[in-house]
């Protein structure tokens, strides 16, 4: 039985409003360590941070200088900062005096080689990770490591999902359910997922030394600072300079089931690619990549969302899909945003609440190819002109401006931030509706244009106006007190990690190349 968004939110109003208390959320914050003057940081990972590979909530990315901060899941937004101001404290306090810098497009890289992979130890599974960033360094370029990002974790209580499915009166398992909710939120997001490098993107500029001698096409202009910036562009770190990859433009990665996702990206890890082979796998004697198919592993997929669940130990994300469901989404095309010291807001957060509840509880037909390319299409015009005036996207094939599509949705936004008001007793999702409602009909607010105008009308070289925020940053990180996590409870964890680390290493039985042999034949 199919409802609209209105009956649906009339619905949960009247009989399900607490299934909506128990949102929870987490956050993966990425951020680059730079040294005073801005240029790139080559420090290893510090000992005193605890092990990067077994640290629960302080790791690196794809280089040693990208530190990744997670927080673990909770239902409250200021925790979830609170959380994230604790260890970044904490790990800036032992960095050495690097600093973090507040972009996502990297800081001044003189050399390619600069960029130091990201060391995990000796064990199978270490030496496995830092190949894989070896093969992604020969694919796709050193620099390609150092784009930060925000990644916000999401998940509704299985209360939500039982509510629904009694309200919509299927008789699936609870299990089938969730999973077939959660791919048709997939679906709506993909369908609006243009909003996020609209509202959020904020990479309209970068450090030309990102480019060295990369090709592209896109129309830089040069800033008499020395900047390059696309006039009208949100988030250059989702364009084709970012991280993505040609060759998974072949896979056909469907989103209409967790069985076909499953089926796809499986499929897609053992797909072998003529370009990549010409790097080899193993070349006198040292691993190049974990091998030469269009992914190495299944981490290697770009989506901007993933359907996620939290895998055993040697288990794929895909082989944790079949067998459990989805536990959570992923949502990764947020740039880290620069004016706030933890790279999120809680006004983002509201707002992806917002936005998540709604993709959940509209109808979701299922994807045809014809409106997957379509969706994809919006979101790459809203990367690089998104700030166009009268730019035109499209739905269903109709040409329609920015602007109204944009107050249409957010017209059907409202049901649910009254909705999730209710539930929480507040207005706070109301307010946040209607501050980036704003942005959609005044361009000048979205953080992509307030960058432009203070690197070109405030004259700023964009390392000189990043060290402003990164000081900034840093003196606000340094009077926060510690809320969440005690300073020595961190202390504790990161020695417990190295711990970890070595009983890993210690319990390694097989050489490498079996270790890899067996792990793919699975």
């Amino acid at each position: 039985m199919a409802f609209s968004i209105l009956e649906l939110s009339e619905t949960f109003k009247q009989q399900h409003l607490s299934t909506l208390k128990g949102i929870r959320r987490g956050i993966e914050r990425e951020t680059l360590r730079i040294k005073d003057n801005g240029r790139l940081s080559t420090q290893p990972h510090n000992k005193e941070l605890g092990s990067a590979l077994t640290h629960e909530y302080i790791t690196t990315d794809y280089s040693e200088s990208l530190l990744e901060f997670i927080t673990p899941a909770t239902i409250s937004i200021d925790q979830s900062l609170s959380q994230l101001k604790d260890v970044q404290k904490f790990a800036l306090d032992r960095i050495n005096g690097d600093n973090y810098w507040p972009m996502s497009m990297p800081c001044v890289v003189s050399d390619q080689d600069e960029v130091q992979l990201a060391q995990y130890g000796s064990s199978n599974i270490g030496k496995m990770k830092t190949v894989y960033r070896q093969g992604l360094k020969n694919r796709y370029g050193s620099l390609m490591q150092i784009i930060a990002g925000i990644h916000f974790n999401f998940s509704f209580p299985a209360e939500f999902f039982q509510a629904l499915k009694e309200v919509s009166g299927s008789d699936k398992s609870l299990q089938h359910f969730t999973s077939e909710k959660y791919f048709s939120l997939i679906r709506n997001y993909k369908r609006l997922s243009w909003l996020i490098p609209y509202l959020y993107g904020s990479s309209p500029a970068l450090c030309p030394t990102f480019l060295q001698g990369q090709k592209h096409n896109l129309p830089f202009k040069k800033a008499p600072t020395g900047c390059l910036y696309l006039e009208h562009a949100t988030s250059l770190r989702m364009s084709d300079l970012g991280y993505t990859n040609s060759e998974q433009s072949s896979l056909n990665i469907c989103y209409n089931s967790v069985e076909s996702y499953v089926e796809a990206v499986q499929e897609a890890i053992t797909l072998p690619s003529a370009e990549f082979a010409r790097i080899g796998v193993k070349v006198d004697g040292e691993y190049q990549q974990l091998n030469s198919n269009i992914l190495q592993i299944e981490n290697e997929l770009y989506s901007p969302i993933r359907p996620k669940r939290v895998a055993k130990s040697g288990q794929k994300p895909s082989e944790a899909l079949s067998e459990g469901g989805v536990e959570y989404i992923e949502v990764r095309a947020m740039d880290v945003n620069p004016f706030v010291s933890t790279g999120i807001s809680k006004q983002q957060m509201l707002f992806l609440d917002i936005l998540l509840t709604y993709c959940a509880l509209e109808q979701s037909p299922e994807f045809t190819k014809e409106e997957h390319s379509e969706c994809n299409d919006n979101t790459n015009k809203v990367i690089l002109e998104g700030r166009k005036p009268g730019l035109e996207l499209h739905q269903k094939g109709a040409a329609i401006t920015l602007r109204q599509l944009g107050n249409d949705i957010f017209d059907k936004f409202t049901h649910v931030a009254e909705l999730l008001d209710l539930a929480n007793d507040s207005n706070e999702y109301s307010q946040a509706l209607s501050i980036e409602r704003a942005k959609i009909n005044d361009v000048t607010l979205t953080p992509s244009a307030r960058i432009l105008d203070e690197l070109l009308v405030g004259k700023k070289g964009i390392v000189t106006w990043a060290l402003e925020y990164a000081k900034q940053f840093n003196e606000e990180l340094d009077a926060h007190q510690y809320q969440e996590f005690d300073e020595q409870q961190l202390v504790l964890m990161a020695t417990e990690s190295l711990e970890k680390q070595k009983v890993i290493e210690q319990g390694d039985a097989l050489s490498f190349d079996q270790f890899l042999e067996n792990y793919f034949a699975k």
